[in-house]
């Protein structure tokens, strides 16, 4: 079950899935309600949550918090 955008917190990392991609991501800043600048963790580019979700949500949505195994 994913976790609600509202939810999100500075500093966390958190596993993004949609339109199949998959990214481990942190939240670096709240910038209004539900968009926050994140860090994707595997390239280090920085962009707006917004943006991922511009296209809309797929059927593979997921977001959940990211736990290093």
């Amino acid at each position: 079950m994913s976790i609600a955008l509202d939810n999100l917190r500075v500093g966390r990392r958190y596993r993004f899935v949609n339109m199949g991609e998959s990214r481990v991501i942190e939240i670096m800043e709240r910038l209004s309600g539900e968009n926050f600048m994140v860090k994707d963790l595997d390239t280090l580019e920085r962009y707006t949550l917004e943006e991922l979700l511009r296209w809309g949500r797929g059927k593979d949505y997921e977001l959940d918090e990211y736990r290093a195994e």
